[in-house]
């Protein structure tokens, strides 16, 4: 059965940038693009390299998607589904986030 799981306050999340919560014993990369509540969460676990990297990743915006781009091997992964730009095959986990009350909370 999923549920909200509380990660953080919003303010803790500097605009441009992602963090790495523990949630359920899963890595969740949650970022936030822009200064405002818009967030994204994928797996944290970049498939290419097998290592927990994803939240320290460049967020990138290309065709008016966003991407992040691993830091270790540089493929992107759409924000929005985790599809990986540069091999379709390949993808990362999503999961739904929200800010509710200034608190960030992901559904497992």
């Amino acid at each position: 059965m999923s549920q909200w799981n509380a990660v953080c306050q919003l303010t803790q999340i500097l605009p441009a940038t992602g963090v790495c919560a523990l949630v359920k014993g899963e890595q969740i990369a949650i970022f936030r693009p822009r200064n405002d509540e818009q967030l994204y969460a994928i797996s944290n676990i970049d498939p290419f390299a097998e290592a927990s990297v994803l939240s320290r990743g460049i967020i990138a915006e290309h065709q008016t998607e966003l991407w992040v781009a691993s830091p270790l091997k540089k493929q992107h992964f759409r924000l929005r589904d985790g599809v990986c730009m540069e091999d379709e095959t390949r993808s990362v986990a999503t999961y739904p986030v929200r800010v509710n009350a200034g608190q960030v909370e992901v559904c497992l």
